[in-house]
């Protein structure tokens, strides 16, 4: 007996993963953007293990996104190590950036897209 998704399921799921590319968009833009923010302060938030972690989760969550957007069967590898990566760049936005109201922006961008990879990749 095989048992199959039923048409809402499918729906469901791909309104899923195209919620979950769209936030990995905005992860990569927010993120994106806080670095040129940590440039212009200098000082630890222009440290390059900070600057390099805001890439990487700018690098994979561009990765995720295009899995996502064209199907690919891989996206829950990509997902995990998304998840991963920023949860990672949030602990590291909240650990310099107190008070900071772009860093506390990333560090919420940053969780939103861990959680959805995380569903993503299980």
């Amino acid at each position: 007996m095989t048992i199959t998704a039923g048409h809402g399921e499918l729906a469901h799921a791909a309104d899923r993963l195209r919620e979950c590319a769209e936030e990995c968009g905005h992860c990569a833009d927010v993120c994106t953007e806080t670095v040129t923010h940590c440039l212009e302060l200098g000082g630890r938030h222009a440290e390059a293990v900070h600057v390099n972690l805001l890439l990487d989760c700018v690098a994979i969550c561009r990765a995720s996104a295009t899995f996502l957007r064209h199907g690919s069967p891989r996206h829950r590898m990509t997902c995990y190590v998304c998840a991963e990566v920023c949860r990672a760049c949030a602990e590291d936005c909240d650990r310099i950036g107190r008070g900071d109201e772009r860093m506390i922006a990333c560090a919420e961008a940053c969780r939103r897209c861990a959680d959805l990879c995380q569903e993503m990749a299980e």
